[in-house]
C-alpha cells in the first residue's frame, strides 16, 4: 500500500512539472553548421537555465531527412543546412505532417578546394575544375569519359600531380552546393554545354553535377575533420570542404585560388570569391510550444552578439550577414514566420 501511494505521489509530481519531463533541443545536419551549431549550443547552455542542445552532424541531406521524418518529439527540432531546403524535401515533410517550417538565414560560406602546406599551392579556374572532376568532359565538340589522368593532363600549367580529390557524399548540402557553384558554371564554360544548357538544361544538368567515379574523386563522408587530417598526410591531394575548416587549420593547409581569388574572409563576403553560398538552419514551429527554450535558441543564433559582424561565431569562420539582413532574419525568427513554398 505504502509503495503503491509512494508511486501516485512520484506521478503526480512528475505530471506537475512539465519541466521535468522536457528533454532538451535536438539539433542535425550539416557538417559545415555544425561548428557554428555547437558553438550556439555551448554558448546557450552555459549562459540560461535551459539544458545545452544535442548537436549532431549528418549532413545536410541526411539532416533533413530525420528532420522530415515526423513531426513528433522523438523527431529532430531543427535541421542545419549548408543549402536551402529543396521543395521535394518540403514535400516529403508535409507528406509526414511536419507543415509549418521557420527558414533561418545564418551567414555564408566560402567552398575552399585546399591542400597541405607542404605542396604547391593550386590556381584553378572553375572549367579547370570541372574538367578535373567531371565524370564525362567534351573533348573535339563531343561527350566522352574524363580520360585526365594528371593536373598537367588538364593545362599545362598546372602541378605534373595525379588528380586526387577528397570530397563530401552526395548527402552533403557541400556537395549540392560544389556542383551547382563550382562544376555548372565550369561546365558552362565549354561552348558545347553551354549551348546544351539553353537546349535542354535537364540533360546539361546532369552532365554537368556528375562527378567522375574512377578513383580521381573519393567520397571521404560527412565528417570535414576527416578530409582535414588526411590532406595532412598526403601532400598530394586536395579536399573540398568549408571556409570554416580551412581558417582553422590555416597552420597546416592553403586554400586554392579560384579564377584569381582567394578564399578569404572578405573575399567571400564581398562576393569576389566564386565558390560561395548561404548557410541555414530550420525548425518546427509546433516544437517551440513542447520544447523548453527552442524560441530562446533561435533568439541566440540571430543576436549580434553570436551572428553579428563582431560575434562569435565570426571567429569561428562564419561570415556574417549584412546589419540590415541579420535585422530582418531576427525578426523572423522572433515572430516564427513559416516558410512558404
Amino acid at each position: 500500500m505504502f509503495h503503491r501511494a509512494l508511486l501516485l505521489f512520484v506521478l503526480a509530481a512528475l505530471l506537475s512539472a512539465p519541466q521535468a519531463l522536457a528533454r532538451e533541443i535536438r539539433i542535425v545536419g550539416s557538417s559545415t553548421v555544425f561548428p557554428f551549431s555547437a558553438a550556439v549550443a555551448e554558448e546557450f547552455g552555459r549562459r540560461s537555465s535551459f539544458r545545452t542542445p544535442v548537436v549532431e552532424s549528418t549532413g545536410s541531406g541526411g539532416g533533413l531527412k530525420l528532420f522530415c521524418a515526423g513531426a513528433g518529439l522523438n523527431t529532430p527540432d531543427i535541421a542545419n543546412a549548408s543549402r536551402r531546403i529543396k521543395p521535394s524535401e518540403i514535400a516529403k515533410c508535409r507528406e509526414n505532417g511536419v507543415e509549418d517550417i521557420v527558414e533561418i538565414e545564418i551567414g555564408f560560406d566560402g567552398i575552399v578546394l585546399a591542400n597541405s602546406r607542404s605542396a604547391a599551392r593550386y590556381a584553378l579556374t572553375v572549367k579547370q575544375v570541372f574538367a578535373a572532376l567531371g565524370k564525362q568532359v567534351p573533348i573535339g565538340g563531343k561527350l566522352v569519359d574524363n580520360p585526365y589522368e594528371k593536373w598537367s593532363d588538364v593545362d599545362s600549367s598546372l602541378p605534373d600531380a595525379r588528380i586526387e580529390v577528397l570530397g563530401p557524399p552526395p548527402t552533403s548540402g557541400t556537395r549540392d552546393a560544389f556542383v551547382e557553384l563550382a562544376m555548372e558554371a565550369g561546365a558552362k564554360a565549354y561552348p558545347v554545354l553551354a549551348a546544351l544548357k539553353t537546349q535542354d538544361k535537364k540533360a546539361f544538368k546532369a552532365v554537368a553535377h556528375a562527378i567522375r567515379e574512377d578513383g580521381a574523386y573519393v567520397d571521404a563522408g560527412e565528417n570535414d575533420n576527416l578530409i582535414v587530417q588526411k590532406l595532412r598526410a598526403n601532400p598530394s591531394a586536395l579536399g573540398i570542404f568549408g571556409f570554416s575548416y580551412l581558417e582553422q587549420n590555416e597552420g597546416d593547409l592553403q586554400g586554392s585560388t579560384i579564377g584569381g581569388s582567394e578564399p578569404t574572409f572578405e573575399n567571400i563576403s564581398s562576393g569576389d570569391y566564386p565558390i560561395s553560398r548561404s548557410l541555414f538552419f530550420y525548425l518546427k514551429k509546433a516544437h517551440v510550444a513542447d520544447v523548453p527554450g527552442l524560441a530562446e535558441y533561435v533568439s541566440e543564433f540571430t543576436s549580434d552578439r553570436a551572428a553579428g559582424p563582431e560575434g562569435y561565431l565570426a571567429d569561428k569562420g562564419l561570415i556574417p550577414l549584412s546589419a540590415r539582413a541579420l535585422k530582418v532574419v531576427r525578426t523572423r525568427g522572433a515572430e516564427l514566420d513559416v516558410l512558404g513554398m
